[in-house]
């Protein structure tokens, strides 16, 4: 592929992502000239929390976990990032570090944003900077969520209010954990155990049947009241 055809080919991915829908193709065609795609393995580290922010990034395929790890090893998730989704705007604009982790849990490809070129695009492109206060907006909703919920529900709240979101995903009552468990708990703010045990609890109850990673859900007014 030429340099031309990279670049394009960038361009049309840039156009379809919420950060870039609404950017003038002056504008998206600046950012592809100096966007880079880059492939992760499943399990590979995208960056560290404390590492120097050397730019941002947006999933181009498969799936990226941002983290953070307590001092005894615990696992948080803050984010699961899919396809046309962003992360690490916020230290590009400020110039620190990275406040949490990354790392693929499927194999996936995004395009990286490199700081300093960014910023140099902005300076030629002001009207961009509004695009991405748009996105800081948004993450701070998502963590606002995150705080309440981790807050004020319980385990099996949380998990029932999983279960409902990959049903609603689908339009079917029979779903596919997209995650292995301990990815799972990470993500709810819990550990494999508990997890196991809300699991049970639900099962218990008749609101849900289980088969290896398909879970039927039976009764879906009461897993909402959950």
């Amino acid at each position: 592929m030429s340099v031309s055809e990279r670049v394009l080919e960038i361009q049309d991915f840039l156009r379809k992502t919420q950060i870039f829908q609404n950017v003038l193709d002056e504008q998206l065609q600046a950012l592809a000239n100096i966007a880079i795609v880059q492939t992760y393995k499943k399990g590979k580290t995208v960056f560290l929390e404390g590492d120097e922010c050397t730019g941002f990034f947006i999933v181009k395929s498969g799936r990226i976990k941002v983290f953070k790890v307590a001092k005894d090893g615990k696992e948080q998730i803050l984010h699961i990032f899919t396809a046309e989704e962003h992360f690490a705007e916020v230290p590009t604009f400020d110039g620190g570090h990275y406040p949490a982790s990354a790392a693929a849990i499927e194999n996936s490809e995004v395009v990286f944003v490199p700081r300093t070129a960014f910023l140099m695009v902005i300076q030629q492109h002001p009207d961009l900077a509004i695009a991405i206060l748009a996105t800081f907006a948004r993450h701070l909703r998502k963590l606002t969520y995150l705080v309440d919920t981790l807050s004020f529900q319980e385990v099996p709240e949380r998990l029932g209010n999983y279960l409902l979101t990959l049903s609603d995903r689908t339009g079917k009552d029979v779903v596919e954990l997209d995650l292995p468990k301990r990815q799972l708990a990470a993500l709810l703010g819990t550990i494999p155990e508990t997890l196991s045990r809300a699991f049970y609890k639900l099962t218990q109850e008749g609101i849900i049947e289980m088969n290896g990673s398909s879970i039927r859900l039976c009764d879906r007014d009461r897993l909402i009241q959950k």
